[in-house]
């Protein structure tokens, strides 16, 4: 039976400096490629065939280290419908700091609801109407050929995923933590139902 594995990129700088980060393409930290190595080591065992990503560094670069860290050589597709939800007139902002100028109350609206976007941003729901055709159009297609795919991409675009996989409403996925550098392991059916889902932390 076929696995996808979802991990969602280690720490970045504007992860550390608590700031909106969204499409700006920024590096990660030393501590994001220890979670790189970390994830690595907690997948060690497994084989993959191919490899998604986004088209930003912060999850290209903790790719990289995780294929080098487990030895393996795979092709890797990068595709911008993985990329994290867009923020908006919040990106670049230190989210204390916006906080204080729309009000605690509106910082939660935008960052934990489902459908209702920042300004000039995505919500989640938009977020998900750019992932999941990317899934259904491309990786589910591996994983019907029986191939072990690994997926390493936001916070976002992983929640996307996930509330495709568990099956999860809108209101139940907005409550769902993916924390930087562990891996979600789901085993497969070839039609794409969920047979088994562990955390390697």
């Amino acid at each position: 039976m076929p696995i996808l594995a979802l991990v969602r990129h280690g720490q970045s700088l504007w992860n550390h400096e608590n700031r909106f980060t969204g499409f700006v393409d920024v590096p990660l930290t030393e501590q994001g490629r220890a979670e790189a190595r970390q994830a690595a080591q907690s997948l060690k065992g497994l084989t993959f065939d191919v490899a998604y990503t986004s088209a930003l560094t912060r999850a290209q670069e903790t790719l990289a280290i995780l294929l080098e860290t487990i030895g393996q050589r795979i092709p890797v597709i990068r595709d911008a419908s993985l990329n994290e939800r867009h923020y908006g007139d919040l990106q670049g902002l230190n989210k204390a700091d916006a906080a204080k100028r729309w009000g605690d109350d509106q910082i939660k609206l935008w960052r934990r609801s489902y459908n209702v976007p920042p300004p000039n941003g995505e919500s989640l729901e938009m977020t998900a109407k750019r992932v999941l055709p990317f899934y259904d159009r491309a990786i589910s297609g591996d994983l019907r050929l029986g191939k072990n795919v690994l997926v390493v991409a936001h916070g976002n675009s992983n929640r996307s995923l996930v509330m495709k996989l568990d099956k999860l409403s809108g209101e139940q996925v907005v409550e769902l933590e993916l924390a930087t550098g562990v891996p979600l392991v789901y085993e497969l059916s070839k039609d794409g139902e969920v047979l088994s889902k562990r955390t390697h932390g």
